[in-house]
């Protein structure tokens, strides 16, 4: 089964209120769908979410490369030929959320021919996950509101909370609001988007030691070597490397260079076979990994889920498949359900990706 077709359509959904976190903010959902068509009339689907500030990738760069680099160079090659999609693929540096929807999309048209669900190709573990949730920037009254809702609404109980504001005033009161408000049953960690020094850092884990926190993600940046070894050798929970550790390399590098001891997998930059890779090199290493969010639709959620569930290492703590809930709509015919904290995988053959055709003609920016 060959591929013919490779498309890239880019859509915009507004998010109901901006999201907004130390390396930049969001106001609508600027994402690609991409799809890989065979020979045999199978279609795969994913979704690319541009992050300009962190990856530099954009909408217009995603489409382009799509549609002038990748797929040219791809068509012709069987479902079974993964290896040599991505070695042409890596021709080309950096874009990796372009990347990451290529492979998924081969991922759900294999599921499709074969007859079977993704999460079984991959490893078949669990059909569901606990459910975390991302708390973004905001006054300490309205982060702790809008953790109760999610809390009350759907069940969940595990919360990421951005930081990386001003450390010792806002951040600290924020986090210290919701643990008073959300008692002790529940799992917080906070995530700093590379927003504080490593001896700010420091002090705010020295003044949050009493709330039995679960991580800490990113709070000053990689790119400061010898402050980000010192703060990591302090930490009292697991460091989380996110996007400083994009690719199975830049994991090996931060891992054994000290600068964390734990690691975000995010299916829309390493798609399905890249985050095998780093999550066996977790497992092998002994270091723990939380399925992390690239504030995807719910396109890209299925595709977390299915990942996440399909293999113990990733389905040990909540995932972070949430974000969609910030979207005043989104593409699928039957939107996704968060019930008592979890999320299920998608029944049947493939990623269970149905797009409603209304509703991406209606958000579709190419026409």
């Amino acid at each position: 089964m060959k591929i013919v077709k490779v498309e890239a359509i880019p859509f915009a959904i507004p998010y109901v209120k901006p999201l907004r976190f130390a390396s930049g903010e969001v106001h609508t959902a600027d994402h690609v769908l991409v799809r890989v068509h065979t020979d045999e009339g199978l279609v795969g689907t994913a979704e690319a979410p541009p992050r300009p500030y962190t990856y530099g990738e954009t909408q217009e760069s995603i489409v382009a490369v799509v549609d002038k680099i990748f797929a040219p160079q791809i068509l012709g090659l069987t479902l079974l030929e993964r290896e040599s999609v991505h070695e042409r693929l890596d021709r080309t540096v950096g874009n990796p959320t372009a990347k990451a929807a290529i492979d998924m999309a081969l991922w759900d048209t294999l599921g499709q021919a074969a007859g079977m669900p993704v999460s079984g190709l991959l490893g078949g573990y669990t059909d569901r996950m606990r459910v975390s949730h991302m708390v973004g920037f905001a006054s300490a009254e309205k982060m702790v509101a809008e953790a109760e809702r999610v809390r009350g609404t759907y069940g969940v109980t595990t919360f990421k909370v951005k930081v990386g504001r001003r450390p010792y005033t806002e951040d600290v009161a924020a986090c210290r609001a919701l643990r008073e408000a959300l008692g002790d049953d529940v799992e917080l960690y906070i995530d700093g988007n590379r927003g504080w020094t490593a001896p700010e850092s420091a002090r705010v884990l020295r003044e949050l030691a009493d709330l039995n926190l679960m991580f800490a993600e990113e709070l000053c940046p990689a790119d400061d070597v010898l402050g980000r070894r010192w703060l990591v050798e302090r930490c009292p929970v697991p460091f989380i490397a996110d996007e400083s550790a994009t690719r199975a390399g830049e994991v090996t590098r931060e891992l054994l260079g000290g600068s964390a001891t734990a690691i975000s997998v995010k299916t829309a930059r390493t798609g399905f076979t890249a985050s095998q890779r780093v999550l066996h090199e977790c497992e092998g290493l002994g270091v723990e990994v939380v399925m992390g969010n690239q504030i995807d639709g719910q396109v890209g959620t299925l595709c977390s889920v299915a990942f996440g569930s399909a293999h113990r290492h990733s389905a040990r703590y909540a995932g972070e498949l949430s974000n969609f809930l910030d979207m005043t709509d989104d593409l699928l015919t039957e939107p996704l359900t968060i019930e008592n904290g979890t999320l299920r995988v998608r029944e049947g053959a493939g990623l269970g990706i149905d797009i409603d055709p209304d509703k991406l003609a209606r958000y579709r920016q190419d026409i």
